[in-house]
């Protein structure tokens, strides 16, 4: 059974303030008990705000970072140095101001056909957990956002990725954006150890409403099929992105 907190920050510098320290507390648990920690990233502006307080001084010198792998949760399909990137966004608000071993961070290669680059990266994640066929993959830790329609990484309502059963990570087009992403799949998601959604924005409050609220029946929005069976599921969500749900 999915065990569900739902913490309201009251603004964004809350919200990273809290997720810094889940992080930070999640890393170590998890390199106590097994040398490392491997955590999948989300891209989008609500995180940027927390990798740029992860590489601080106050909380980068409390991570072990040569133990951390990390992962992106999903990418556009568009090269590293492209504005769009999320690699980019954490290269320029992480990466580049902490000390982590080159080979311990694990970018989607989207410069590439999207197909290509989704079996690459399936392969990487395949490597790096040591998987035997049909088996998936458990990070310790896998950050979401959440967008207006309700996607979360790059699964979008209504798209066939959010049926994938079987592969790791696919590639998908988003008709209404006319534009290609390569995103992990839901089985690999909800077999995190824990999950966490950062949400800011009024614009989120219909939308968090919905989902944190009681979903009306025939609404299938995919970031309310984020439901780990065997894990945490974390919401930290802004007041002002829960407004209409604290009414």
């Amino acid at each position: 059974m999915t065990e569900r907190d739902t913490i309201i920050c009251a603004d964004t510098e809350e919200l990273s303030r809290k997720a810094a320290e889940r992080f930070i507390r999640l890393a170590n648990d998890a390199i106590v008990r097994s040398g490392r920690f491997i955590v999948a990233l989300s891209g989008g502006s609500t995180p940027r705000a927390l990798y740029s307080l992860l590489a601080s001084p106050d909380y980068n010198e409390r991570i072990p970072w040569n133990k951390v792998h990390l992962y992106w949760g999903d990418e556009r399909c568009v090269p590293p140095h492209h504005p769009d990137s999320n690699f980019l966004m954490v290269q320029e608000t992480l990466l580049a101001n902490i000390t982590i071993p080159r080979e311990n961070f694990h970018r989607i290669a989207a410069e590439l056909d999207p197909k290509v680059a989704a079996a690459d990266y399936e392969e990487q994640v395949r490597k790096l957990f040591e998987l035997t066929p049909g088996a998936l993959p458990r990070f310790d830790l896998i950050l979401l956002g959440l967008g207006e329609d309700g996607h979360t990484a790059s699964l979008f309502p209504e798209n066939e990725a959010l049926n994938e059963a079987h592969h790791l990570v696919v590639a998908t087009y988003v008709e209404k954006l006319n534009a290609h992403r390569v995103t992990l799949t839901l089985p690999v998601i909800n077999r995190a150890a824990e999950i966490v959604f950062l949400v800011a924005g009024q614009d989120k409050s219909a939308v968090i409403k919905l989902i944190l609220g009681e979903l009306p029946e025939g609404i299938n929005l995919p970031a309310a099929r984020i439901r780990p069976a065997n894990g945490r599921l974390v919401w930290l969500v802004t007041k002002d992105a829960a407004s209409e749900l604290l009414q």
